[in-house]
């Protein structure tokens, strides 16, 4: 045997030097562990109120479905987020948005298709909403969608204009537009109902 070769009877651990360090498990960058903490906070802070915004704004038994691809589509992009305060008016527009993308495509959909399913309400829809306010979200759901939604972000998420426009793509004046207009014709849909 020439020195310095192992012995063949040397275990692993006699033939690791004092210098080696043995293998750790692989960390966790600490973005990660504040990016998953604070997508926590935002799903148990406002998981609920996105879910009755898709519900106002027509998502029906997608409501879920919607906010839940919201969040992960806040997860994808939080690093480019600016502000990570910015997290809940980015998870407002994206519901707006995917309901929007969700009522043109169902629209696709019918024109195409002679069958035509009976609408059926979701368990959450049904959950979310009273008795009470069901004239009202009847007539909401006779509105444009732009109008519905102005009125929703404006009266039930309590936004000022600018978080509004912000929500919805579009300018202040815009806004002004819509739920002045959608205030209008809800003021006539609730008479039409009474």
């Amino acid at each position: 045997m020439t020195p310095g070769s192992p012995d063949r009877t040397d275990s692993a651990a006699d033939r690791r030097s004092s210098n080696d360090v043995p293998p750790t498990e692989p960390s966790m960058d600490i973005r990660d562990v504040e990016r998953e903490s604070a997508m926590v906070r935002l799903f148990d802070g406002h998981h609920t109120q996105l879910l009755r915004l898709a519900v106002l704004l027509g998502a029906e038994q997608d409501a879920e479905d919607i906010v839940a691809e919201a969040f992960c589509q806040l997860h994808r992009g939080w690093y480019r987020l600016r502000d990570p305060e910015a997290g809940p008016r980015y998870l407002r527009s994206v519901v707006v948005n995917l309901v929007r993308m969700r009522i043109r495509h169902l629209k696709v959909l019918r024109k195409h298709v002679d069958v035509q399913e009976p609408s059926i309400e979701s368990a959450e829809a049904t959950a979310l909403l009273h008795e009470d306010q069901r004239r009202v979200v009847d007539a909401l759901n006779s509105l444009p969608a732009r109008q519905r939604e102005a009125l929703v972000l404006r009266y039930w998420l309590d936004l000022k204009e600018s978080e509004i426009a912000e929500a919805m793509g579009i300018s202040k004046g815009a806004v002004k537009s819509h739920t002045s207009r959608g205030m209008q014709a809800l003021s006539r849909a609730m008479g039409a109902h009474s």
